[in-house]
Formats: structure tokens, sequence, C-alpha cells
């Protein structure tokens, strides 16, 4: 299933990586070289398409510097919702036992 969103925030990173690219004057040849991906590749995820390998966009992000990024998208101290979710999982009260 193709989901509009997930196509626009493809294309607006693929733009991002192609403009920081430019802005560090990276030629396209030697930013594919150092990915180890044709420059096929690299335009193809430069344009945002969605059969480009995770990979190839972790190694872009690498080379671009924003790496750290990419490993704290989605992590755990950083997600409100899913520590909320957690929250509401503990106990109302705590009994206790016998402690030997």
């Amino acid at each position: 299933m193709k989901s509009i969103r997930v196509e626009r925030a493809l294309k607006k990173l693929g733009a991002d990586i192609r403009d920081a690219r430019r802005r560090r004057r990276i030629s396209t040849e030697l930013m594919a070289e150092r990915m180890g991906v044709s420059r096929g590749t690299l335009n193809r995820l430069e344009a945002g398409n969605p059969n480009v390998a995770i990979s190839a966009w972790a190694s872009a992000l690498m080379i671009l510097g924003k790496l750290d990024a990419l490993a704290e998208l989605i992590d755990r101290t950083k997600d409100p919702l899913g520590l909320d979710l957690l929250e509401e999982q503990l106990p109302q009260r705590i009994r206790g036992g016998r402690v030997r």
C-alpha cells in the first residue's frame, strides 16, 4: 500500500540530502563512491525513491555527518507516546508482601 505522506517524506529527505551534498561541494561521483553505490542509486535516493535500500540512506547521512540523527530517530527516551503507553501499564498500587 502506498502512502502519500511516506512518498512526500522520502522526497523531502532525498532533496535535503541532495542540498546538503551540494552545500558541501561533494560531486555525485564522489558521494556515490563514498557510499559504495552507483551514481544511479544516488540519483534515485536524492529523488526520494522508496526502493533504495535503507543502508544507502544511512551511508548518505553518515557522509554528511547526520548519522546520529538517524540513530536517535525513535530512541525510547525521545518517544513521548511510547513512554505514556508504558506509564499507563504501571500498576495502580503495589501490595506489600512478606519480607524474608
